[in-house]
């Protein structure tokens, strides 16, 4: 990614601390163990689990990878479920991946999956998703 691409750091994800009361929860996990890298997602809606979804990582991937690449997977999900709807949306993705978190709050870190992220979280417009993503 070209520097030119990179978002101004005022305009990155929220991060919070503690979790807020919203109508879209999102749950991330990224795992590596002998049966391979998988990144996990499950969505509720007003409490109710509404999706799950796994995806399968090459065996190169690590852990961290797996991690991130949930969130982005989650932001995705977001905006492709709710598609019809022109409001902004908002969601709250927790994740339990310290490592993510702590890239996030970097403005020097600019690993691809870290500035997908940012980008996904920050788009304007029609498809844009609001995320805060809480340390669980």
């Amino acid at each position: 990614m070209q520097v030119k691409d990179w978002l101004h750091p005022a305009g990155t994800v929220r991060i919070t601390e503690f979790p807020e009361d919203e109508e879209k929860q999102i749950y991330t996990d990224g795992s590596k163990n002998d049966n391979g890298i998988v990144a996990g997602i499950a969505i509720f809606i007003k409490g109710k689990l509404e999706h799950q979804l796994k995806y399968k990582l090459h065996n190169n991937c690590s852990n961290n990878q797996a991690e991130q690449m949930a969130i982005v997977k989650a932001i995705e999900a977001i905006e492709n479920i709710y598609n019809r709807d022109s409001r902004r949306r908002t969601a709250t993705i927790y994740t339990d991946s310290r490592v993510t978190v702590q890239s996030l709050k970097n403005h020097r870190n600019h690993k691809n999956f870290i500035e997908e992220i940012r980008k996904k979280s920050n788009r304007t417009g029609e498809t844009s998703v609001d995320n805060k993503i809480y340390m669980d």
